[in-house]
């Protein structure tokens, strides 16, 4: 099996030992993505842009996604971010699921995982 792993260059992928993304068995598995910014959304956004180049250095794309899980500290904040979600993942809905947990760090208020069909 041919296995394509993807380097964003993240603070925590050096630390932790892992990558951005991995093409493996015809699917992009894109790990825990977090964004920079203030507010939920700002942070949401920006995690989406980090999730969309990820899927592109990977050849496929935002309407390839069949998996989305959402891990936010606070379920009252995952409100605000559905617009953006409709957004990148409206035209092409995908499976989703939305846990309330901790993160990594307590500036983070969401992280973004993702599985693509590669190609």
């Amino acid at each position: 099996m041919n296995i394509k792993r993807i380097h964003s260059g993240g603070e925590f992928e050096a630390k932790i030992g892992y990558c951005r993304a991995v093409v493996a068995g015809g699917f992009v598995h894109v790990a825990g993505t977090v964004g920079q910014g203030d507010s939920v959304t700002e942070q949401c956004a920006h995690a989406l842009e980090i999730i969309e180049n990820a899927l592109k250095d990977a050849g496929s794309s935002l309407g390839n996604v069949v998996r989305v899980n959402y891990y936010l500290p606070d379920r009252h904040e995952f409100e605000p971010c559905w617009p953006l979600l409709v957004d990148a993942f409206g035209e092409n809905p995908s499976a989703a699921t939305m846990v309330e947990c901790g993160l990594i760090d307590p500036k983070y208020r969401i992280e973004i995982e993702v599985t693509a069909l590669a190609g």
